[in-house]
């Protein structure tokens, strides 16, 4: 359909994407078809066939698929960074996470929520490895193959959830605590870019342009992102 983007995103995005796709179709703009999932697993939908017209990515993977020839390599765009965050039920009180060694107290003393294959994730296995506390973690760690950690705080199967800030902010009735450390971390950056097959070039440049724009940054910044 000629006014219609087809969008495969990564989770970090969602609430920004659903915010600044509806002010685009409000403006007249093509209507978004937007499916979310972690990277990873958008990749196996893509190996295996899926199509889209505009792919969201961590910038390594969307690279990646612009040095093959899948995306073309003159649309791609960064569109922000995203630091891995924790947080907790809302109510409950908030642990201190400012140092590495406040950090690993915390964790130790608390059933642990993250994501088997998102971004955020496999930066926290890495994490509890460095920091010598895998086994005590894992040993007690709620792991999900994907979707919001945070949602393991509101069950009551978890009491510290690990994801991308802007994934926590959509989970209703929990508190952000704040980013892991800085210096523990490097962030993710997320890009865009239009599939070589995409035969909606037109819109689908018009979408990435706009999520690329000033005029997206506050919204992006709004939903835990950083322009």
């Amino acid at each position: 359909m000629a006014n219609m983007v087809r969008v495969l995103s990564t989770l970090a995005l969602k609430g920004a994407i659903g915010n600044l796709t509806a002010r685009l179709e409000a403006g007249g703009g093509a209507r978004i078809d937007a499916d979310f999932a972690p990277t990873l697993a958008l990749l196996e939908r893509m190996r295996g066939g899926e199509g889209a017209d505009v792919v969201i990515l961590t910038k390594e993977a969307l690279d990646d698929l612009a040095a093959k020839g899948i995306v073309a390599a003159d649309s791609s765009a960064d569109l922000a960074r995203s630091f891995v965050g924790i947080a907790v039920k809302a109510g409950a009180a908030l642990p201190d996470i400012a140092t590495p060694e406040a950090l690993r107290t915390t964790l130790l003393g608390g059933r642990v929520a993250y994501s088997r294959i998102g971004a955020s994730g496999i930066f926290f296995v890495q994490l509890i490895e460095r920091l010598g506390i895998a086994n005590e973690i894992n040993a007690r760690a709620t792991i999900i193959p994907s979707g919001f950690t945070a949602e393991r705080l509101i069950t009551g199967e978890a009491d510290l959830a690990v994801q991308q800030i802007s994934e926590l902010k959509l989970v209703p009735g929990v508190e952000i605590v704040g980013p892991i450390p800085r210096d523990l971390q490097v962030p993710a950056v997320f890009s865009a870019g239009r599939l070589a097959a995409s035969n909606n070039v037109v819109q689908s440049d018009r979408l990435l342009k706009y999520l690329a724009s000033p005029e997206a940054a506050p919204v992006l910044r709004e939903s835990g992102l950083e322009p």
